[in-house]
Order: structure tokens, then C-alpha cells, then sequence
């Protein structure tokens, strides 16, 4: 088997400076390309049961995309892009720390959403070329300053992306703050294992090792506490298509026009979902450091974006699985804490493995 190997190329300039993309894999494996803009993975190709390789990711062709898609009152969709200071919604675009209430910009409703207008998927990461025994890495560094998007503290991040020698991708977060800040980093790259492009994902099988997900109100924000998976929509401990309960009249999945919901991951072991492809055979095995994972069923997807192979992006067309804390934490002092203080380290890491499977493995 050959060594996984790391390339550069130019990809275009944003605001004046220079963006490159990365390729980490080797021939007839897993290889994936990354951006340094926004941290964003472009493409991933991963063969099928049959080895003809096939990129599984959505993402746009060329830059101009991903900048048009986050400029002011543009419907973002964050593909592949690293997403902070904080993922996923914050109330009202306030929370208190230290008796000191702070106030980030609202851009989903009354909401704040992603890290706000000008979040982590917006910048240009440096980037540093990682080449050891254990594989390819590409890693991105970003300092944030004090007060940007109204996060308190000058927050130094590292993301690591690696194609180690068993053909896994590895995300490695790191943050460092001089000041007490909150922090909730996370990945948003939309999966069709079938291939991007090809269709809606609803014939995907998925299992999440989770008994207990949050239900939110109209806005998405979690209301009251989690509660249980069962005999609900949202149980996916045994492997279920994603669309098979989708289209229900259950409260929770009109709100969300679908999935968009933390999942409460079950303690004692780092696995956390698994999706299989019956078209392609191939197999999604996930594992994460973090307690909750955002399953997001691609509900607003529209066929105004066109992906990376020319073809329009419909509702459904990628799922996403976001490892991260639980939305609205720094107001819910019940949920797993986001607070960073100084001489602190965050740190959370997420595996993706890509193997093939002719039916849903039993665990």
C-alpha cells in the first residue's frame, strides 16, 4: 500500500490574499481536499464496493462560490467549512459569563448562528504541511481577537486535518484564550455516499449511538430537557432510512422542515453514528471526543446552489453529522459547559472512516 501523500495548488484569492487547496490521500483510497478558506473540505473521494472511487461530499467548484455564498443576505450553507467561534444557534445573541452579558450579531432569526455573519468559514486560515509515521496532515491556524463577532478573548484555534495510515480522516481542534471566553467548534460537511450530485440522501441507512436528543422550539433553540429517542422519529439506535420518518406530522420534525437536532451522545464510548449507502456499498463509521451530535437532513438545501460536478444541490441532497457541545449552552448552564479560560486548552477530535459494506453491519 502506498504512503498517503500531501500536495498545494492555487485556488483563487479572497479579499486580496491568497487561498490554496490541499490534497491528502493516495491512489485508490481516501483522498480528501481542503481549503485553506473557511477550513472548508471541497471533495472526498472514497471507492465503492466495486473501488470506482466517487467524491461523497458537496461543496462548490471554485472559490467565487464559497464567498458568494457568505456574503451579506446570501442562504448559507457552510459546506465542509469549519464553523466557530461557536456552532450551532445562541439565543437571542446574548449570554452572560462572569456576571458580564455579551451580545454577538444576530443572522438566523432572532438567533445567532455558526459564529455569526463573519464566522471562522469566512476566513483564511494559515496553514502549515504536516508529514510524519502516522500519515498526511494539513494544519490550520486562526487568531481570532478579542471582541470579534463579540466573543470576548483573543482566541488562538488549530485545526488539524490528517489522512492517517489507515486511510481514516482525523479532525483535531485546539484553542487556546487569553481571556475567559465560550467555544464550540465543529465540521459542516454534508455527506451523499452515493455521490454528490446524485440525488436526495432519504434511501441512506443511519445509527447514532444516542438514547435522548434535545427538542427545540420554533426557533430551533432547545426547549426544556432532552428527552428520550424512543418511539419517536428520532430513534436511530438500530439503523433506519433517513427518509422513512422524515415526512412525519410529528411536531418536532415540522418545526426543523425535518432533522436539524442535537443528539445526546451515549456515555462510555467514542463511537457516535454510522451511515451505509445500499446503492454504493460504502459505509460512514464516525467517532468523536464530544457529547452531542447536530444531524441535519439537508432540509433547505435548494436547487440554486450547484455542487462541484455541475449538478443542482435539491432538499436532501447531503446530511450532515456535526460533532459538538449542545446549542445555546453558555444559556443552559445544564448542558455540558462551552466556557474557556485562560491557561485552558480546548480540544475535541472526530474520525471519519470510509469502508464498503453489501448491508447494514450489526454492531
Amino acid at each position: 500500500m502506498t504512503a498517503p501523500e500531501l500536495t498545494r495548488e492555487p485556488f483563487g484569492q479572497a479579499g486580496g490574499t491568497d487561498v490554496h487547496r490541499y490534497t491528502l490521500g493516495r491512489p485508490g483510497g481516501p483522498i480528501a481536499r481542503v481549503l485553506d478558506y473557511g477550513g472548508v473540505i471541497q471533495s472526498l473521494e472514497a471507492p465503492d464496493r466495486d473501488g470506482r472511487l466517487g467524491n461523497v461530499v458537496l461543496g462548490f467548484a471554485d472559490l467565487d462560490s464559497y464567498v458568494a455564498n457568505n456574503r451579506p443576505g446570501a442562504d448559507r450553507v457552510f459546506l465542509g467549512a469549519v464553523i466557530g467561534r461557536f456552532a450551532n444557534r445562541i439565543a437571542g445573541g446574548t449570554f452572560t459569563l462572569d456576571g458580564v452579558q455579551y451580545r454577538v450579531p444576530l443572522n438566523n432569526g432572532k438567533n445567532s448562528l455558526h459564529g455569526g455573519p463573519a464566522g471562522f468559514d469566512t476566513r483564511v486560515w494559515a496553514a502549515t504541511e504536516v508529514r510524519d509515521g502516522d500519515g498526511v496532515a494539513l494544519r490550520l491556524t486562526l487568531v481570532s481577537p478579542d471582541g470579534d463577532q463579540g466573543y470576548p478573548g483573543r482566541l488562538t484555534t488549530e485545526v488539524t486535518y490528517r489522512v492517517d495510515a489507515r486511510d481514516r480522516l482525523r479532525i483535531t481542534y485546539r484553542a487556546t484564550t487569553d481571556a475567559p471566553t465560550v467555544v464550540n467548534l465543529t465540521n459542516h460537511t454534508y455527506w451523499n455516499l452515493a455521490g454528490e450530485g446524485t440525488g436526495d440522501v432519504h434511501e441512506h441507512h443511519l445509527e447514532i449511538a444516542a438514547s435522548r436528543f434535545c427538542p427545540t422550539g420554533d426557533d430551533l433553540i432547545p426547549a426544556g430537557d432532552p428527552v428520550p429517542v424512543e418511539d419517536t422519529p428520532f430513534d436511530f439506535r438500530r439503523w433506519a432510512p433517513i427518509g422513512a420518518r422524515v415526512g412525519e406530522p410529528d411536531p418536532q420534525l415540522v418545526i426543523g422542515q425535518g432533522y436539524d437536532h442535537n443528539w445526546v451522545l451515549d456515555d462510555g464510548a467514542p463511537f457516535a453514528a454510522r451511515a451505509w449507502d445500499p446503492a454504493s456499498g460504502r459505509l460512514l463509521t464516525m467517532w468523536t471526543t464530544e457529547p452531542g451530535l447536530q444531524f441535519y437532513s439537508g432540509n433547505y438545501l435548494t436547487a440554486a446552489l450547484t455542487g462541484t460536478g455541475g449538478r443542482p444541490y435539491h432538499r436532501g441532497a447531503g446530511f450532515a453529522l456535526e460533532a459538538q457541545h449542545f446549542p445555546d449552552s453558555p444559556n443552559r448552564p445544564d448542558f455540558p459547559s462551552t466556557v474557556l479560560r485562560p491557561g485552558e486548552v480546548y480540544h475535541q477530535e472526530t474520525v471519519y472512516a470510509l469502508t464498503t459494506a453489501d448491508e447494514p453491519p450489526v454492531a
